[in-house]
């Protein structure tokens, strides 16, 4: 990508970055510079071979575990990357199940898995990382939301996704206000659907999906020098999109 910024001396926490999306986001922000954390649960195989991935491009990078979801363990898991790689400045919070689900049809235990993994992972490491960002004196994190959560998106058959990611960009504008003192800023990016999704709706914007580096230019962006006035935004990558229950 162009035009890059330079993070170089950062450490960034990537969720969910063993595959997909969140791998594409912890590789982009290695390009930059910054030693990279490359948080998974299971995923572990995966994860290592993306921290090695990265270290061949010249920075640290460690594969760090836990369910992010036990404010005990998200704490642990800062507490490792702090000793291995130094205090998170740069946090992605991109970790997040989906479950095409009708609220009353779900699975209590999966409704706690998917409103858990999107929207309290999102809060318990912003919380934990909002400490050693202030003492920085420099901070950017970057909450994944979905297109159109924040206004009044409706869709029955998908529940406990929408409203973690309504929850998730709320929070993202309170914490934002709540950090306009402390050379912090809190934004979000929320894509529509992306080209790697398993579940395709029948046309797309603009003739395609969203690919991963559509979502990896504002989320660097919010992560760069230039966006430090920039606090409580979201980007919607959707190509325009505009759902008729809007």
């Amino acid at each position: 990508m162009e035009l890059l910024p330079d993070l170089d001396g950062r450490v960034a926490l990537v969720t969910g970055a063993a595959r997909g999306l969140g791998r594409e986001f912890a590789l982009a922000l290695a390009d930059c510079g910054a030693d990279i954390a490359v948080h998974y649960n299971t995923s572990g195989e995966a994860a290592r071979e993306t921290a090695a991935d990265i270290r061949e491009k010249g920075v640290q990078s460690e594969a760090v575990s836990a369910d992010l979801t036990d404010p005990d363990l998200v704490d642990d898991l800062f507490a490792a990357i702090e000793a291995a790689l130094g205090p998170v400045t740069l946090l992605v919070n991109n970790v997040g199940d989906f479950e095409p689900a009708h609220w009353e049809t779900v699975e209590w235990s999966r409704w706690r898995e998917v409103t858990a993994t999107n929207y309290e992972a999102t809060v318990l490491c912003s919380r934990r990382a909002l400490g050693p960002m202030r003492e920085q004196g420099w901070g950017r994190i970057v909450n994944i939301g979905y297109a159109s959560a924040d206004k009044g998106l409706v869709s029955p058959e998908n529940f406990p996704y929408f409203v973690a990611k309504a929850g998730v960009l709320m929070f993202t504008r309170m914490l934002a206000a709540d950090t306009q003192d402390d050379n912090v800023t809190v934004n979000a990016v929320s894509p529509y659907v992306i080209e790697s999704s398993d579940e395709f709706p029948e046309e797309a914007p603009r003739g395609r999906w969203a690919t991963y580096d559509d979502l990896i230019a504002p989320t660097l962006f919010f992560c760069s020098e230039a966006a430090g006035y920039l606090s409580g935004e979201n980007v919607e990558v959707d190509g325009g999109w505009l759902p008729e229950t809007v």
